[in-house]
């Protein structure tokens, strides 16, 4: 790959993470809105809600293309541009 397309190339893929860190960032604050504690973790590449209670916290990614949020192996999702509804299911899911 030639240099300039290198470059398009790594702004196109910073934009992304950018993106998702966006995403992830409304998800916590909603969340905290909730009374649910989530913190970004790894790069704000994932969000991490704490439960309630006894119990693993429950890690999310955005996933599938940048259209969901995704959790427990990405057998769990929610589209992205639910951000209130998404925070509800993770609430419920983990346990609040």
């Amino acid at each position: 790959m030639n240099p300039i397309m290198q470059a398009a190339a790594d702004h196109l893929q910073q934009e992304h993470q950018q993106d998702e860190a966006l995403a992830l960032t409304l998800l916590r604050d909603e969340l905290l809105r909730l009374g649910v504690r989530a913190e970004l973790r790894d790069n704000d590449s994932a969000l991490m809600v704490h439960r309630p209670r006894v119990g693993l916290p429950v890690w999310v990614f955005v996933g599938y293309g940048g259209a969901y949020y995704s959790w427990q192996s990405a057998e769990r999702r929610h589209p992205i541009n639910d951000v209130t509804g998404a925070a509800k299911v993770l609430a419920d899911y983990a346990g609040r």
